[in-house]
């Protein structure tokens, strides 16, 4: 059995993060911690590493960080790793309005998990990603920006937020994150069992 400590506040992800490893071989078990960490300047890369390494220094034990961007191809990547603030500054409307004058409204979904196997020792990354599109809000607006990001996948006439929540962690970007890290994870506590 392998356990490690989420660093969230989000009940939200955590939900999300414990159906989807629920739905794999059951042998990873996850709690979660809201831990103070900073939110440096940098590529999604950059900030989950920084947060993974402060988090396990804090928590002195194995544990792991997720970093979301959301990535507009019209403006070069951007607001990637920084979504929540501008999403929180100008909303989903500001969101599209951002848009406004491009050809392109093409968007990549960004997840990234950081696994730090404990204080002082060197994090792992794990990214997946999905393609879609920017669009204006539709569905339930419990979710940051699922109302207003529509994956190219599944007829891709849906925002994320008009997906059931099964349908959803079937291609999203955190699923497919979260998938490497379990199987990384499920692989390493083989090892460990082989040997021992």
């Amino acid at each position: 059995m392998t356990s490690f400590v989420f660093v969230t506040g989000n009940a939200n992800k955590l939900k999300e993060v414990q159906a989807i490893l629920a739905a794999g071989n059951g042998d990873i078990t996850v709690t979660s911690q809201s831990v103070d960490v900073p939110e440096i300047q940098g590529t999604t890369q950059e900030v989950a590493i920084a947060k993974v390494k402060v988090a396990a220094e804090k928590l002195g034990s194995p544990c792991v960080t997720e970093d979301t961007a959301l990535c507009f191809e019209a403006l070069g990547g951007l607001p990637g790793p920084y979504i929540k603030d501008f999403l929180g500054n100008l909303g989903h409307e500001g969101l599209n309005n951002m848009l406004k004058g491009f050809n392109s409204t093409k968007a990549t979904a960004l997840c990234t998990f950081a696994y730090s196997p404990g204080p002082g020792q060197e994090p792992i990354l794990f990214e997946g990603s999905t393609e879609g599109n920017i669009v204006p809000a539709r569905g339930p607006n419990a979710f940051g920006w699922d109302p207003i990001f529509q994956p190219v996948e599944l007829g891709g006439n849906r925002t994320y937020a008009e997906m059931a929540g099964e349908e959803k962690n079937k291609i999203s970007h955190r699923y497919r994150a979260l998938e490497k890290l379990r199987a990384y994870l499920s692989e390493k506590a083989q090892k460990e069992k082989k040997d021992n």
